[in-house]
């Protein structure tokens, strides 16, 4: 699986709905994921590609659809 796909596995476990088709939805404003499901996906993430994310340092901004999750796990890795 490529970081994309195992993005999407991550996003699908914690909302229940397949987001591929939905890569610019805005999944804070439509509920899908609250806070401690952020947390949750950052400790997911973390785990799955060995990046370094604190809590303190996260953007909702940044991280509110698929495709910009999927950028910024892209980002970390190639720090």
């Amino acid at each position: 699986m490529d970081i994309k796909e195992e993005v999407l596995a991550i996003l699908q476990d914690l909302t229940g709905e397949d987001l591929a088709g939905k890569m610019d939805e805005d999944i804070f404003a439509n509920g899908l994921m609250d806070s401690m499901a952020s947390v949750q996906m950052l400790l997911n993430l973390q785990e799955k590609f060995a990046i370094d994310v604190p809590v303190s340092e996260f953007d909702r901004n940044e991280w509110n659809t698929p495709s910009k999750i999927v950028a910024k796990v892209e980002s970390l890795k190639n720090e």
